[in-house]
């Protein structure tokens, strides 16, 4: 019973609504290209999507439903909803190659990374602040993609497009570093009780 409870916690239920959003949200991105009428009902559904991010981790702490799997679907929504929406936007090409690659290769990698390390310490590492800061700025950058901010503003579309790639690179070192880290303390405190 108190398994039930800790997945179906209100965090982890908006959690779970930002994944299903992937779906929607793709499929509608794909109309773009036969009208632009679809703008408002993508960008109505981003934000939708933003604001389950930030209110399941809000929620989380307020209401201590801090859990396992919350640690696993809250990461795994953000990763599938930038897929999808970088996916989408590279085969419309509305976005460069390189970032469309730089993207899905870190999530992908920061994915499968992250079910190792959890099978050696025998926990989930929970999301950090670089990270959080990363999905925000690659979310600001596909925001702008969508609403064609680069129509308007060139160089600030630019902007934001290098400063998400260079957080990119920034959040897959400071994963790496850190799953070395919770590596070698696990294999440390297994020495120490033997």
């Amino acid at each position: 019973m108190r398994k039930i409870q800790e997945i179906f916690t209100l965090s982890n239920l908006l959690s779970l609504l930002r994944l299903l959003l992937s779906i929607p949200i793709y499929i509608l991105l794909g109309k773009l290209q036969e009208s632009p009428d679809y703008r408002a009902s993508v960008i109505i559904l981003s934000v939708i999507a933003a604001a389950t991010d930030f209110f399941d981790g809000y929620f989380a702490r307020k209401f201590n439903q801090i859990t396992e799997i919350g640690k696993i679907i809250d990461p795994l929504a953000d990763k599938v909803l930038i897929i999808v929406i970088v996916w989408r936007l590279f085969w419309m090409k509305l976005i460069p190659d390189y970032y469309f690659y730089s993207v899905a290769s870190r999530d992908i990698l920061i994915f499968l990374g992250g079910i190792v390390v959890s099978k050696k310490i025998g926990r989930v590492l929970p999301s950090n602040l670089l990270g959080k800061i990363t999905v925000t700025f690659i979310s600001i950058y596909l925001f702008s993609v969508i609403i064609g901010l680069e129509n308007s503003s060139a160089f600030l579309s630019k902007l934001l497009l290098y400063f998400s790639l260079v957080l990119v690179f920034a959040s897959f070192i400071g994963y790496a570093i850190r799953a070395k880290e919770s590596l070698v303390w696990n294999k440390n405190e297994s020495i120490q009780e033997h």
